[in-house]
């Protein structure tokens, strides 16, 4: 999920590779892409190559990429309507001598994160090693015409971190920036109710299609799982596998679910703590010092002046309960730091998150499409509940905490206010729907995760009868960047989907926790 989310049939038809990707960027455009489960939709999809994006930071991959756009409808529903640009390239195989003819397909998180700006992480985790790897923005990214940016949204996050986390003053003027970003959106035309799962989930049956790919691997992470998941639910033609990371699923994805996962993910690093004899040693009772500091901090804010870690000039920050709360659910700062920074805190020493609050301070405007975040956020997970849900779903995960803290969901503050100004209609129904599959499936979870808990991710495979699922410990959200076993049983599931090889994961333990003198 956002603030920054999951997936029989393997075709007869003989490989190809993607060397067939396409013509060059002087060529005509590749055939339009119409599956027959879509015909009669408004206007058939194509790709049309074309150079690739040049982010500020040069990403090494995309120098031998082939790259272009896939224009398809904007409302599928709609005939006549018209048609988006969805920015996206092919990665070369590592290895071109021996490379796979199945390709992988990557399915970013967020949603509305630059998916683009993940590249590096995946060259690195090893996902082109022996196959391409596809990437395209989801709709409304970076790179994409139309990009559903919102420097106003930017812009308040910088100047929010001096702000009471979950003060009026706070409140008012988000909604202020959310009101200005979606009246330009819509005075520019843009249909907001069409940028959801389900269009996302056709796009990529589209982009298959238009590439001549017979089948594909999928690798989604955090809403890129939930976008596997209905991807696979809606469209399974053509997929050979499918691995999900940190997962979302989309029966589930709601904003009272925040809470647990956030519970989730913050007991299991107290209990690898107290597992660990200098940990615990040093913290004995860490639940308790963290339900202090929550309730000191709500009652009497903390405002300092900081240099964000990047460095620069000070920025004035503001430490509440629910500042502290969601650094935590963040991972800023490192979950193995957590321990100590607590400590640290309780004893007048706020620097370690002042510090992580602060980065918040220096923003990429224009970089996250959060148009595409509100129009998910406000269609398919918020309907169905209240306000009254949340606060009930946060008392029951940390009993005894500020309701102030617990009327907002981790990660998504005032989201419901937000969402009577954003105004798309409710998509609970169509969405929130289990993916039952016996395509091959790999299941990863990292037990830091408090962001999308661990425990989510069982009901997932349970639902994909020829799933494996493996949980790393200690590790947080995304998980196969972080973890060199995760990268090692991904490869081996991309080889061999129905037998990876997991034993990697026998015997794994929390990496020691930082120990600070006393």
């Amino acid at each position: 999920m956002p603030q920054h989310a999951i997936h029989a049939v393997t075709a007869a038809a003989a490989l190809v590779s993607l060397a067939a990707f396409g013509p060059t960027p002087s060529s005509t455009p590749s055939p339009p892409a119409q599956s027959a489960a879509r015909t009669g939709s408004p206007a058939p999809s194509r790709f049309v190559p074309g150079p690739c994006p040049k982010p500020p930071e040069p990403i090494a991959a995309l120098a031998d990429a082939r790259c272009g756009y896939l224009e398809v409808p904007e409302n599928r529903s709609r005939r006549g309507g018209r048609t988006i640009k969805l920015a996206a390239a092919v990665i070369p195989a590592a290895e071109p001598a021996t490379p796979a003819q199945d390709p992988v397909v990557f399915m970013a998180g967020g949603p509305g994160g630059d998916t683009f700006d993940d590249i590096p992480f995946l060259v690195e985790s090893g996902l082109n090693k022996g196959r391409e790897l596809i990437v395209m923005a989801q709709r409304g990214n970076l790179y994409d015409q139309p990009n559903l940016a919102c420097p106003e949204i930017d812009r308040f996050n910088a100047r929010a971190v001096g702000l009471g986390y979950d003060a009026k003053q706070t409140e008012r003027l988000m909604l202020k920036a959310v009101k200005e970003c979606r009246d330009r959106l819509t005075a520019d035309g843009i249909d907001l109710s069409a940028y959801n799962t389900t269009e996302n989930a056709a796009d990529f049956a589209d982009l298959r299609e238009a590439l001549h790919v017979p089948r594909w691997n999928v690798y989604g992470y955090s809403y890129g799982s939930d976008l596997a998941l209905t991807y696979l639910r809606l469209h399974p033609e053509g997929i050979r596998a499918v691995a999900i990371d940190s997962v979302t699923p989309p029966q589930s994805a709601t904003l009272p679910w925040g809470w647990s996962s956030a519970a989730e993910g913050i007991d299991h690093v107290f209990a690898a703590c107290a597992a660990q004899p200098a940990c615990k040693s040093r913290y004995p009772d860490l639940p308790r010092m963290l339900t202090e500091q929550v309730r000191k901090l709500e009652a009497h804010p903390l405002t300092l002046n900081v240099p964000p870690p990047g460095g620069g000039k000070p920025v004035k920050v503001v430490l509440d309960g629910g500042a502290l709360l969601n650094l935590i659910v963040a991972s800023a700062p490192r979950p193995k730091d957590l321990p100590a920074a607590l400590d640290e805190l309780s004893r007048g020493n706020p620097e370690r998150f002042a510090r992580a609050r602060a980065a918040g301070s220096v923003q990429n405007v224009g970089a996250f499409a959060h148009g595409l975040t509100e129009s998910v956020a406000c269609s398919e997970w918020a309907p169905g509940y209240s306000e009254p849900d949340v606060l009930k779903a946060g008392r029951k995960a940390f009993p005894g905490w500020p309701d102030t803290v617990l009327a907002q969901v981790p990660q998504l503050p005032f989201q419901y206010p937000v969402c009577r100004v954003w105004n798309v209609p409710d998509r609970a129904s169509v969405q929130r729907v289990a993916t039952v599959s016996s395509v091959p499936a790999l299941v990863v979870s990292g037990t830091f995760d408090a962001k999308t808990g661990a425990s989510w991710a069982k009901g997932v495979a349970r639902d994909l009868s020829r799933s494996t699922a493996v949980q790393i410990p200690g590790i947080g959200h995304w998980v196969v960047p972080q973890s060199p076993c995760a990268q090692r049983v991904l490869a081996s599931f991309l080889a061999r989907p129905t037998a990876p090889d997991t034993s990697c994961v026998d015997g794994l333990e929390p990496e020691p926790f930082t120990i600070i003198p006393k």
